[in-house]
This record gives structure tokens, C-alpha cells and sequence, in this order.
């Protein structure tokens, strides 16, 4: 049986000129929210593939991705030209280990995202388990403007049903923040402001850490933990810090 089945497109919403989501049906095999699958058009007899997060819940059969769309990017030009009703194919079976159940259990869980990688943790958001593993769970998402603050109906509704345990932090890098923080994740944390700004105290002993963005924030991120006395999680040895490179 081939891993490709066809996905019938259902919605494209845009946020931005180049932000997007697509959602599809389609019979995939059950996925854990974190999980990576593979959208994929056939040009001629290659197919062009690319890796996307699922940002619904695992038990939501409205398969959604959020895409940036590049400038004669090889899939997500063509992605972002799909309308209702128009087939795309996707990978029947996703794959990846940056899932809840990798994480130790903690006080805090700090989910530090920037750009369309937002998306993987607003799947975990969607589901049970998160809520009840951690007491203080802070969303982080980096982004160059305000505008690129997607999906804040959402996120206002999460925050709403778990007002005592949701934080969500805004990290505006080339504008003022209309809500949150001003500059880079980095920087956030080097100063501790990211941690005042909710109130919380992060130390290795009550905290975690998931990364998830662009390979270089994440070397940066994990780099700065480690410097805090973090240490990066593996499953032979737990620890506070756990990635994901998002290209």
C-alpha cells in the first residue's frame, strides 16, 4: 500500500500576504500532537515534498498545516494557489518524537516558537494531556511583526478555558509589540524578562523547555539553556531541553 493518499482540500485561510493554513480531509493513520507529515504535489513524473506539521488535535478529522509562502518556493507556491474541493497528496503516516510523552513531567512547560512553527504546539494545546502533566504552561511565539500573530482566535479561546495555566507571550522582533514582548526569544530569556513578564521563576529544577523554529534560533535557544545549567533531554539520560528544527 503506498504511504501518498489523496487529501481533498476543505478550507485556506489567510493571515497574512504570506502566512496560510490549509486544512484537508483525508484517511491518515492516527498521529500524536508534535507530529510531522509530508504534503506532496507530482510534477511530471517528480514529486516535490515537504514536511509540515499537523496543527489540530489528533482526534480532529480537519487536518490542518501553517505554511509560509516562499517566493518561488517549489510546493508552497503551489500550496498556496489551492482552493476548496482541489486534491493535494499527503503522507498517510506522520512520524517525529517532539510529542508530551518525551517530556518529563514539571511544574512549568515553556513551548518557545517562532514563525509557522507555532503550529505543532497548538496541536498539543488541543488535547488533555498537556493540562494535566504541567501546572504552568507558557506559549512563546517569536515573529518579526504583529500582523504575523496568527491563529489568535484560538489561542484566545485555550487561554480562556485555562486561565489559571495558559500564558501566552508575544515576541515582536522589528516593531514595537502591540501585546508582549519586544526583540528575540534570546534576548527574553538572557534578561529574564521572558520570565517576569508572566511571574514565573524557570530554574532546571521546575522547568522544560520545547524549541521548536528556524535551525538557528533553535542552536541559539539551546546553546543559551545550556548555559543556564539546562541540559537537553534524551530518553536515556531526561533532561529540561527538547528541539525541533523546523526546515
Amino acid at each position: 500500500m503506498s504511504n501518498w493518499v489523496d487529501a481533498t482540500v476543505k478550507t485556506i485561510t489567510w493571515w497574512t500576504d504570506s502566512l496560510f493554513s490549509i486544512t484537508v480531509n483525508a484517511d491518515v493513520e492516527p498521529f500524536k500532537a508534535g507530529q510531522f507529515t509530508k504534503l506532496s504535489i507530482m510534477d511530471g513524473d517528480k514529486r516535490i515534498a515537504r514536511a509540515y506539521s499537523y496543527v489540530n488535535a489528533p482526534d480532529d478529522p480537519n487536518l490542518e498545516f501553517y505554511l509560509i509562502n516562499v517566493v518561488d518556493g517549489l510546493l508552497s507556491s503551489h500550496l498556496a494557489k489551492l482552493q476548496p474541493g482541489d486534491n493535494v497528496l499527503i503522507e498517510r503516516r506522520a512520524t517525529g518524537f517532539f510529542t508530551l510523552d518525551e517530556i518529563p513531567a514539571s511544574e512549568q512547560l515553556w513551548m518557545l516558537s517562532t514563525g509557522t512553527a507555532l503550529g505543532p504546539f497548538l496541536s498539543m494545546l488541543q488535547q488533555s494531556e498537556v493540562w494535566q502533566k504541567y501546572q504552568h504552561i507558557n506559549l512563546v511565539h517569536g515573529v518579526r511583526l504583529n500582523d504575523d500573530l496568527s491563529y489568535q482566535e484560538l489561542i484566545n479561546t485555550l487561554l480562556e478555558a485555562h486561565p489559571k495555566q495558559l500564558n501566552y507571550i508575544p515576541v515582536v522582533s522589528r516593531e514595537q509589540a502591540n501585546v508582549g514582548l519586544h526583540g528575540r526569544i534570546t534576548d527574553a530569556i538572557a534578561n529574564k524578562q521572558l520570565f517576569s513578564h508572566v511571574g514565573l521563576d524557570a530554574t532546571p529544577e521546575n522547568a522544560q523547555f520545547m524549541i521548536c523554529g528556524n535551525p538557528q534560533m533553535v542552536k541559539d535557544t539551546t546553546e543559551l539553556l545550556i548555559s543556564q545549567n539546562y541540559q537537553r533531554n534524551r530518553r536515556r539520560t531526561p533532561g529540561h531541553i527538547t528541539v525541533e528544527q523546523y526546515w
